[in-house]
């Protein structure tokens, strides 16, 4: 039963992470829907709002919750919590501090959803690229501590981790630029 019980959790954590890899591309798209003439900014955020509802609602919400469920039932079953408190388990501490940032960062998301649905644009499209790339540092910490687990060197491991971040970071920069100035050539010609 714990191998079936095991894939059913990976499943769900791959069809939650999909939710949160593209709930914030909605939301820069619907903020940056705000920058275009109506009817064309009612039509392409009316559009969004029901993609977004029915990604966050019907794909996002359960699978986080399943993931859950699904998680606890397999640290039980697998007598993972047993590990806890000794030395060996020290990793599977640090990766449920890493799955609480996670579920962290999914309230975080519902609270901006929430605020799209209502109208209000808080964030800009860039700072909303930003924050989309933190679920993949926590995407990778949690697969390397589950994965690596004893053998992982805390020092490697935080320095990867890090690395990762301030890679995704230039990268969402740079991203930025070379969209300002595609935009400044189409302004010029």
């Amino acid at each position: 039963m714990y191998p079936y019980l095991k894939a059913l959790h990976i499943i769900f954590v791959v069809t939650w992470f999909a939710g949160l890899f593209y709930m914030p591309r909605f939301f820069i798209y619907n903020t940056e829907a705000g920058d275009r003439p109506e009817p064309e900014k009612h039509i392409i955020r009316r559009q969004l709002g029901i993609m977004m509802r029915r990604l966050w609602y019907i794909i996002t919400w359960p699978s986080a919750v399943i993931t859950l469920v699904l998680g606890l039932t397999v640290m039980v079953t697998g007598q993972w919590d047993r590990l806890l408190g000794q030395a060996a388990g020290r990793w599977l501490l640090v990766k449920l501090g890493f799955v609480l940032l996670l579920y962290a960062y999914h309230w975080s998301l519902h609270r901006i959803y929430k605020q799209q649905e209502r109208g209000e644009f808080r964030y800009s499209s860039g700072k909303l690229r930003g924050w989309n790339e933190v679920s993949t540092v926590l995407l990778f910490a949690i697969v390397f501590l589950a994965t690596v687990k004893q053998s992982l060197s805390w020092l490697y491991g935080t320095a990867g981790i890090v690395a990762l971040a301030l890679v995704l970071m230039v990268a969402v920069r740079l991203y930025k630029k070379s969209r300002e100035k595609s935009g400044d050539k189409k302004q010029a010609s």
